[in-house]
């Protein structure tokens, strides 16, 4: 029997951080609660980018000038264009980079890179990876190297020295003690193959009576239970056990996938009429902050009652109204995939980057490797016009070096 959890107030966390609609390999809307989660929404942002206002500059006192940290050192040693690649995730093969792939991560040295489709053993996995950290790593600073490893359909390493993780609807069955421990063990297990990133768990609530209905989550068994409280304690250990193995985890995917019925990787015009701000169904990704998670995903879904001429990686009320607003959230904000996924295929290749990032958000997964190229120039281009958006970007580096530099990402001095 699983033990009701409190539902976690979001105002009062303190903030300690793929491809979210994955199908397996081969692969009408229900009445909102009536409880919330209680959110004091902040002032909602305006879509314009705002020049963020300058810091005074103080009188020089040599003496008691600090010195740059670690984080603003490596910053300054970037290229405009090396800091936009920092903010691209770029999709390569789980079995090792092809050719077309190398040459893509060699010549944009992405910051990130995630794997698709399946890999060999943990051995072969970690020597593909090896070789992934060299061609990638720029300046001293190494890539986020992630995997989809939530169990179930979706688990991208099974091979020898990963054991086959069983769904999350099973995992949300476990006791909290004992989901943190297999967490703990699956994270080893990616750690040592040189992976970390496991771009899970799935925070999104999918309730019973839409679970046969909703093709992202519930028919694929990827939600760790049915109500938000359920929900949230899987979350919660599932976060902590991969935190313990030094693997960093993104919950996702915001505000919910749980609602909805189309799946954003092959379907367009996605859209969520339910979802409110301020809802009781984003408990588990508030607890999934307090277990420590190191990322948030955002949705490519469209919130009709949040913000009906945006989706959710392109809304400024999603991102700093909802994410960095009322759930406190200073770390890195990820987005879906926007590579491949139908949701975005209208939207021009370099918008999907420059929105994002405009919006306040972070890294853009791209899973055909291809596009990095686009992304990055279109990253450039708009900072080089535009100094209110030049903040944002530097900003947006600055969260991902931050991060990058508390898991020995970074190498400075």
């Amino acid at each position: 029997m699983r033990r009701p959890v409190a539902v976690v107030a979001l105002t009062a966390l303190v903030v300690a951080g793929c491809s979210g609609n994955d199908s397996p390999p081969t692969a009408g809307p229900s009445t909102a609660p009536s409880s919330s989660v209680p959110i004091t929404p902040t002032e909602q942002p305006s879509t314009s980018e705002d020049t963020p206002s300058e810091t005074p500059t103080p009188t020089p006192t040599p003496s008691n000038t600090p010195a740059p940290n670690c984080v603003d050192q490596k910053l300054q040693t970037l290229t405009l264009r090396e800091q936009a690649a920092q903010l691209i995730m770029t999709g390569i093969s789980a079995s090792g980079m092809t050719s077309a792939e190398r040459s893509v991560v060699q010549k944009q040295r992405p910051g990130s890179v995630f794997l698709l489709g399946s890999s060999g053993s943990q051995e072969h996995t970690r020597a593909a990876m090896a070789s992934v950290t060299s061609a990638a790593t720029v300046n001293g600073i190494r890539p986020l190297i992630a995997a989809d490893q939530e169990g179930g359909q979706i688990q991208r390493l099974k091979g020898a020295g990963f054991d086959r993780i069983p769904a999350p609807t099973t995992q949300g069955m476990w006791s909290s003690a004992k989901l943190t421990a297999r967490a703990q063990l699956w994270g080893s297990q990616l750690k040592q193959a040189g992976i970390n990133v496991d771009l899970a768990p799935v925070a999104d609530v999918v309730p019973n009576s839409l679970k046969s209905q909703n093709a992202p989550i519930g028919k694929l068994d990827r939600e760790y239970g049915n109500t938000p409280g359920d929900a949230a304690q899987g979350v919660g250990a599932f976060v902590t056990g991969m935190r313990q193995a030094g693997v960093m985890t993104s919950v996702k995917h915001f505000p919910g996938l749980g609602r909805v019925r189309g799946n954003t990787d092959f379907s367009s015009g996605v859209v969520d009429t339910i979802t409110v701000r301020g809802d009781a169904y984003l408990q588990p990704f508030a607890d999934g902050i307090k277990a420590g998670t190191a990322m948030v995903m955002v949705s490519t879904v469209t919130y009709t009652k949040i913000d009906p001429k945006n989706r959710a990686i392109f809304s400024p009320t999603v991102i700093q109204g909802m994410v960095r607003g009322d759930l406190g959230w200073r770390g890195v904000v990820i987005t879906d995939d926007v590579g491949a996924a139908a949701e975005v295929a209208s939207v021009p290749v370099g918008d999907r980057a420059t929105r994002f990032v405009a919006a306040g958000g972070d890294i853009v997964i791209n899973a055909k490797a291809g596009l990095t190229a686009t992304m990055v120039n279109a990253l450039v281009a708009k900072a080089q016009q535009d100094k209110a958006f030049a903040a944002k970007l530097t900003s947006s580096v600055q969260r991902v070096l931050t991060l990058k530099q508390e898991h020995g990402l970074v190498t400075c001095g």
